[in-house]
């Protein structure tokens, strides 16, 4: 079975705004910028033989605020700058109560099936509690990114930059492999 790094995409793959206190997510191509930063840290990952899947809630596929051909053209995008084996979408809203919306387990455990993941040795990379509540439901490892969206629930590590980040995957992975 295969490691992976489930990575959020909003606020670490691309870069969002916040307004009234809100998170902002690009709806356009034009708008959607990618987190340079970023590339280094999961190409690095990628190389050390890690499966690199994104998830993300994008409820404006369902509620028409997001163009499906700029949505489709966000991705190709994300596609070019990160070596990413899969992406996968949760299309709708809180209120549809769907499996697959974060904090709800159903892309990853989607993932595992699909790509033969260990869930309980890999990864959730993100800046919101919704991803570390999911990582807890499947057993993996939690690392979030110092954001107003963390919340106060559970998550393992809470870091400030993702060269951290990568940094405490690469040691909790070297001492999973010496156990």
């Amino acid at each position: 079975m295969k490691t992976a790094i489930f990575i959020e995409r909003d606020g670490i793959l691309n870069l969002t705004k916040e307004v009234l206190k809100v998170q902002s997510i690009p709806s356009t191509l034009k708008d959607f910028k990618i987190n340079e930063p970023a590339v280094p840290v999961f190409q690095h990952l990628k190389t050390l033989g890690f499966k690199l899947i994104v998830t993300t809630n994008q409820p404006g596929l369902s509620n028409g605020t997001l163009n499906r051909n700029e949505f489709d053209r966000m991705h190709e995008l994300l596609r070019k700058s990160f070596p990413v084996d899969d992406i996968l979408v949760c299309p709708h809203e809180a209120e549809d109560e769907c499996g697959c919306r974060k904090p709800q387990t159903g892309l990853f455990t989607e993932a595992a099936f699909k790509h033969h993941l260990d869930l309980e040795h890999s990864y959730v990379v993100s800046d919101k509690w919704q991803d570390a509540r999911a990582a807890r439901a499947i057993g993996s490892t939690s690392l979030l990114l110092q954001s107003p969206w963390t919340g106060s629930g559970h998550h393992d590590f809470l870091l400030s930059s993702l060269q951290a980040i990568g940094g405490k995957i690469v040691q909790l992975q070297s001492r999973q492999i010496t156990v």
